[in-house]
């Protein structure tokens, strides 16, 4: 159980931020870019579930279960798994996570006309913050993946797996809270030559 009774404890006033290992490394560091950007597009499905109307439950639903995965995805990133004992059982990302967000993908996007071009951001402002959540997470994968390619720095598969089908399932989204994709706007390529 998380336990916070003190929100300041000046340990990181010299530049330094503690992993959940205990380890201290420098707040400029590849893993905390890469749990903090996570972090980041969490905060940017919070301001989407604040547009999301009512004929939006079911996508609501979905980011609320997101947004509780996404802290799990942030304790994986903080505690690498270096193969070292813990004494306790850290939190992972599963398969059945990444499993869950692949059916739901589905789900949304079986209610939706297939594409006949690239979407550009906007439409309803649901699907726009969607979209911001979505380019988030896709630097949060790029940080991911460019950790995970030290060798000193271990990521789980799952991780990689879950960042990668989050984008995708934040694109559908977008769609869906655009009238199932009648709002959508489409990219006309050379419309402005």
């Amino acid at each position: 159980m998380v336990k916070l009774n003190k929100i300041y404890t000046r340990t990181g006033d010299a530049g330094t931020t503690g992993l959940g290992s205990g380890e201290r490394v420098v707040k400029y560091d590849k893993r905390i870019a890469a749990f903090g950007t996570v972090d980041e597009a969490n905060a940017a499905i919070g301001l989407v579930r604040l547009h999301l109307g009512e004929e939006d439950v079911m996508v609501d639903e979905i980011l609320g279960r997101i947004q509780n995965d996404m802290f799990d995805l942030g304790a994986d990133l903080c505690i690498p798994d270096r193969g070292e004992e813990l004494p306790y059982e850290p939190l992972r990302i599963s398969d059945e996570q990444v499993t869950r967000l692949e059916q739901e993908i589905d789900r949304l996007n079986a209610q939706l006309q297939p594409l006949t071009s690239f979407v550009l951001p906007g439409g309803s402002p649901a699907s726009a913050y969607l979209h911001l959540a979505r380019t988030i997470s896709r630097r949060a994968e790029r940080l991911m993946t460019e950790l995970a390619a030290d060798e000193n720095e271990p990521v789980s598969t799952a991780a990689l797996k879950y960042i990668n089908r989050l984008s995708d399932l934040l694109f559908v989204a977008g769609r869906y809270a655009n009238g199932r994709g009648k709002g959508d706007v489409l990219w006309v390529p050379g419309a402005n030559r």
